[in-house]
């Protein structure tokens, strides 16, 4: 950190003009961390799964991202509920009021750069003793008297300390700024994760229902056998208990696709009681082909929550330009002018005008140590704030780290659930037909049955997780809250968010909303 301003009567002495001393270091943005790469084998590409919602997806270094970036899912459903959560949900709507909040707290701190005028008027009714002199000419002890007076101050603010308690509080109206792009990001994100983990829930209860309709006819052939003594009736017992196994794994799915449905209405400022119109399942998300990867160095502009540690930091550099600029003399112009008279008909008269005009200059001499401790304190704060930012540097690469392994994991995974799925799918239809024919034992047949019901369910799982992902990592790179050409609304207030600096348009056709 650069050393902090001399101890020194600028003002007076030449070092810098009068009334524009600003003390405390001068906040410089951090430089972006100088990586190359977010790991250390970073894969070009994912490969396919062999079914729709698997296609391969390529890493595209330095695309940008589109503004509403959802609608690479290509889903009307999905992009018509976004748009409905980021208008009603109630936390939306805490961070906007926070929002104006902290920039209003800025405008009043900026006020005191202004002088102060303040008008004043009083009326009293006086009873003197009678054994004191008249206070008034006529000789009169009961005296009504009227005052009225205008008084102007003002602060010179020589050291900066109100400078630097707006360049604060505007930090901080810009954190809150980007702390309301950070609900936005994650509202959206919660309500894609939310959308497809219905769709998968969805179709688990599809290849469940499947498994059980599976399960029942193969209980049809063993009571068909049994009735002509080719099975025995332990056999029929056994497979009426893996039938009901299967059954009872439904509930579960349905109760978790239902809080879901809760969670979607909940999302979007509606009572659970309230249905929604939309219905999602897997087949109706489009995989998108190719994905964004921002440049390391663009991630701490994209990022709200590192944009928002950036502001805290900001906010913590000003602040000890406050601490050490209220240890020097507080120098405040004064100027007043006022008039006092026994009756409101004369309260104006050309004689009865008073005024003032002075200065004050107060220097604190003995506090105890107090200024010392505050200007220490604000270093302190200032080295935690540093800190935290750093941290969310960390915590943002990870997140992109961990989110690009994820993605080359699932497709590694999706790829291997549906081949293991096709495999049991057939098995599954041999044995059954061995069955039929008396070919094979009714354990060979439950084991098969077993293995498909497992290979389903995890590809469904298994190609969730690719949609889920790949949104993960639109949020992780930032959401693309900068190429936003129309705010959901607070379109004044946002503007204040820095945006990044400006970088290429997105190609056409391959990410083609902004």
């Amino acid at each position: 950190m650069r050393p902090l301003v001399a101890f020194a009567a600028f003002g007076l002495l030449g070092g810098c003009p009068l009334a524009a001393c600003t003390m405390g270091p001068d906040f410089q943005p951090p430089d972006p961390p100088k990586v190359q790469s977010f790991l250390p084998d970073q894969p070009p590409q994912f490969v396919a799964g062999g079914i729709d919602g698997g296609e391969a997806q390529r890493i595209v270094d330095g695309l940008d991202i589109p503004g509403q970036w959802w609608a690479v899912f290509q889903s009307p459903q999905l992009n018509s509920l976004i748009e409905t959560a980021l208008r009603a949900n109630p936390d939306i709507r805490a961070a906007s009021a926070g929002l104006r909040v902290a920039q209003e707290a800025a405008r009043a701190q900026r006020a005191t750069l202004f002088p102060t005028l303040q008008a004043g008027f009083g009326a009293t009714a006086n009873q003197v003793p009678t054994v004191l002199s008249a206070p008034t000419a006529d000789n009169n002890y009961s005296y009504s008297l009227y005052t009225l007076g205008l008084t102007l101050s003002y602060n010179l603010d020589l050291w900066g300390a109100n400078r630097r308690q707006i360049e604060s509080l505007d930090a901080l109206a810009e954190a809150q700024c980007f702390q309301l792009e950070g609900a936005y990001l994650s509202l959206a994100s919660n309500v894609v994760a939310a959308a497809i983990l219905e769709a998968s829930l969805r179709a688990q209860i599809e290849a469940t229902q499947r498994i059980v309709a599976a399960q029942r006819d193969t209980l049809d052939i063993l009571n068909r056998q049994s009735t002509l003594g080719a099975v025995t009736g332990s056999d029929v017992a056994a497979q009426q208990a893996a039938l009901a196994q299967v059954e009872a794994t439904l509930p579960p799915l349905q109760k978790a696709l239902a809080q879901q449905r809760n969670l979607l209405a909940t999302l979007t400022g509606r009572f659970p009681d309230q249905s929604l119109a939309e219905r999602f399942k897997l087949e109706n998300l489009k995989l998108p082909e190719e994905l964004p990867l921002s440049l390391p160095s663009r991630l701490v502009e994209q990022r709200p929550d590192v944009r928002a540690a950036e502001s805290n930091l900001h906010s913590a550099s000003a602040l000890v330009g406050v601490a050490i600029a209220n240890q020097f003399p507080n120098i405040t112009l004064n100027a007043s002018i006022g008039t006092q008279a026994l009756t409101l008909g004369t309260l104006f008269g050309p004689t009865l005008a008073s005024s003032v005009v002075g200065v004050s200059v107060l220097q604190t001499i003995l506090d105890g140590g107090a200024l010392a401790a505050k200007k220490r304190g604000a270093q302190a704060a200032l080295e935690q704030a540093d800190a935290q930012y750093r941290s969310t540097v960390l915590q943002a690469f990870r997140n992109v780290a961990d989110t690009l392994r994820a993605l080359e994991y699932d497709a590694l995974t999706l790829k291997a659930s549906v081949a293991a799925e096709q495999a049991t799918a057939t098995s599954l239809q041999i044995a059954r037909r061995r069955l039929e024919l008396g070919d094979a034992t009714y354990i060979f047949v439950l084991t098969a049955e077993l293995a498909y019901q497992q290979a389903s369910l995890l590809r469904v799982q298994a190609q969730a997780a690719r949609y889920t992902d790949t949104a993960a990592l639109f949020q992780a790179l930032g959401g693309g809250w900068w190429n936003r050409d129309e705010p959901v609304k607070d379109a004044a207030a946002r503007l204040r968010c820095r945006t990044p600096t400006p970088r290429p348009p997105i190609p056409a056709g391959v990410v083609s909303q902004r």
